[in-house]
């Protein structure tokens, strides 16, 4: 039988008995929390006013920058961001049209458009300008190459790379251009078209829409035969190899029009390798070349003494200015000697490549007599020569101190001699035969050889004779003339007889390689100031009686001696030049 006591002490919570024991160890915590003064203390904490009050700022600052950003995004930049929204949605991508090409006069296309195509990657992968099989592999497995595409375009394909390359130029597709290519490039170049492509936010294509149309660039006709100047190129190899010589110029003009038929430079490069892509080898091996492929001395050459192809307008301006007639003889000894003007007990002689003895205009010219132009140029003893001041304006007349405006990138000037530093006698003895204190361009001699077959008009040199598009002749280019130079018709006369005579007289240098041709011809031989190098030079025009072309042949750096030099280097060339030429024509 159970105590009374503990029966009325059994309690029950949660369907559980509390032990009698249980209870007296509560009562006894709770008497010992009392004593020790905790019992009324609790497990949280509460938050002192000041925290609550950083906590607050926080939350405001927070709101407030929120509502400032919304702000902005909604109505400061709203349409901004909006104009992003939607180049994003709508993209703009380009349609590419064809660069205009060139022909020659008998329409013979010299550059071509060669599609291309290059691997284009995300990861920085690239190959440029695949070829077939590469393409084809490419094509058909372009999804398993993630974030690449192949991308095309066109590149200039050349005929005869070398054979143009400092007439026509090269274009790269970096856009970086010379020759024919750079001054017309205006007249070449395309005109992409537009497409619009519309993306949803997936990036997936809605539609596309064509907002402009590609045009193709104009082309050009050209004056130049390709053929001559396939020939010169030739034959001016062949002539600058014989002598040793480092380079060399052809230039054939039509003399009625100014028209190039040709425009050779020597050495040459090849165009393509410039449009396909250069590698960094290459282009070391050109730029680093001495005899500097890349430099077009046709029209930038200024460096250039020209020699007795100057002696026609010296005996121009003589006859103009009155130092000589038709009928004046002069007697031109083996050489001539004058007082040192530094040291008067000693003597300057300046002699004559042979002994001629007394010579008239026409046979000065055509036997290339120094010393007739000694005395017309400086004048000797008795005899008054023009003197350096009329030289150097009869020089300007001609227009060697100015361009000649051909319509080529990159033109020079010459270097007219400077008469204020010193000048004596002898300087100008030299000057009145291509030698001494002063350069010209071959293109800015042979542009003044056009006076003397079109009455005193020079004219200037055009490359491009017409723009074509489509087909069609849409413009002619004009014949210009550069100026008029007052000359009597009869001493033109003379100074073309003086050349015909060249050819025609036994023994002259181009007597044996064209007396067989209607031809009028002046050799030159210009020293360069080391021993038994020359540069040599032949200008000439045919027929005589009506020229259809006149024509410059120089080899630059020519090693020989004078009397040799002329037979030896630019006659062959000539001959072989004129010969195919009225055979063709």
């Amino acid at each position: 039988m159970s105590d009374p006591l503990f029966s009325k002490l059994k309690l029950k919570k949660a369907e559980k008995e509390i032990e009698p024991q249980e209870i007296l160890l509560d009562r006894l915590s709770q008497q010992k929390e009392k004593e020790l003064g905790i019992s009324e203390k609790k497990l949280e904490t509460p938050l002192s006013r000041g925290v609550i009050r950083i906590f607050w700022l926080a939350f405001l600052v927070l709101l407030f920058l929120l509502l400032g950003k919304t702000f902005q995004l909604q109505f400061a930049r709203g349409e901004e961001l909006t104009e992003l929204a939607e180049q994003n949605k709508f993209i703009i991508s380009s349609i590419e049209a064809e660069r205009g090409v060139i022909y020659d006069r008998n329409l013979k296309q010299l550059v071509f458009n060669r599609a291309s195509f290059d691997l284009v990657c995300q990861e920085e992968v690239f190959q440029e300008d695949l070829e077939h099989k590469d393409l084809l592999f490419y094509e058909s497995r372009i999804d398993d190459f993630e974030g690449c595409e192949i991308k095309k375009h066109t590149v200039r394909e050349y005929i005869s790379g070398e054979l143009f390359s400092h007439l026509i130029g090269y274009f790269r597709p970096s856009k970086e251009k010379t020759g024919l290519e750079s001054y017309y490039d205006d007249i070449l170049k395309s005109k992409p078209g537009q497409v619009q492509t519309e993306r949803d936010v997936h990036d997936n294509i809605i539609a596309k829409e064509v907002i402009s149309l590609p045009e193709s660039g104009q082309s050009l006709l050209l004056w130049l035969d390709s053929d001559l100047q396939e020939k010169i190129t030739t034959s001016l190899e062949a002539a600058v190899k014989r002598v040793g010589g480092t380079g060399g110029v052809g230039i054939a003009l039509d003399p009625k029009t100014g028209g190039v038929l040709a425009l050779v430079s020597l050495p040459n490069f090849d165009a393509n390798l410039f449009s396909h892509g250069i590698t960094s080898e290459e282009w070391q091996e050109l730029e680093q070349d001495p005899l500097n492929p890349l430099f077009n001395r046709a029209i930038s050459g200024n460096g250039y003494l020209i020699g007795s192809t100057i002696k026609p307008f010296i005996a121009l301006a003589a006859l103009e200015e009155g130092i000589v007639t038709a009928e004046k003889w002069l007697d031109c000894p083996l050489e001539l000697c004058l007082q040192n003007p530094w040291y008067p007990e000693k003597e300057d002689c300046y002699k004559d490549w042979t002994y001629h003895g007394p010579s008239d205009v026409k046979r000065a010219i055509a036997e290339s007599v120094n010393t007739f132009f000694y005395q017309v140029g400086g004048g000797f003893e008795d005899f008054k020569g023009l003197g350096a001041v009329k030289i150097k304006q009869w020089m300007e007349k001609f227009g060697w101190d100015t361009k000649t405006n051909i319509d080529l990138p990159q033109e020079g000037a010459g270097l007219l001699p400077d008469l204020e530093s010193g000048w004596f006698l002898g300087q100008t003895y030299h000057i009145s035969i291509g030698q001494g204190p002063f350069t010209i361009t071959p293109i800015q001699l042979i542009t003044a050889y056009t006076a003397l077959l079109n009455d005193g008009k020079m004219l200037q040199p055009q490359v491009v004779r017409s723009i074509i598009e489509k087909g069609e002749v849409v413009e002619e280019m004009p014949s210009f003339v550069l100026k008029k130079v007052a000359l009597d018709s009869e001493n033109l006369a003379l100074a073309r007889q003086g050349m015909r005579q060249a050819v025609t007289t036994p023994g002259n240098p181009p007597n044996k390689y064209l007396a067989h041709l209607s031809v009028a011809a002046k050799t030159g031989t210009a020293q360069t100031g080391q021993d038994d190098v020359y540069h040599n030079w032949v200008v000439l025009f045919a027929p005589y009686d009506d020229p259809e072309i006149l024509l410059l042949l120089m080899v630059e750096n020519a090693q020989g001696s004078p009397g040799e030099l002329p037979p030896a280097a630019v006659l062959p060339a000539a001959q072989e030049v004129l010969d195919w030429w009225f055979s063709t024509s």
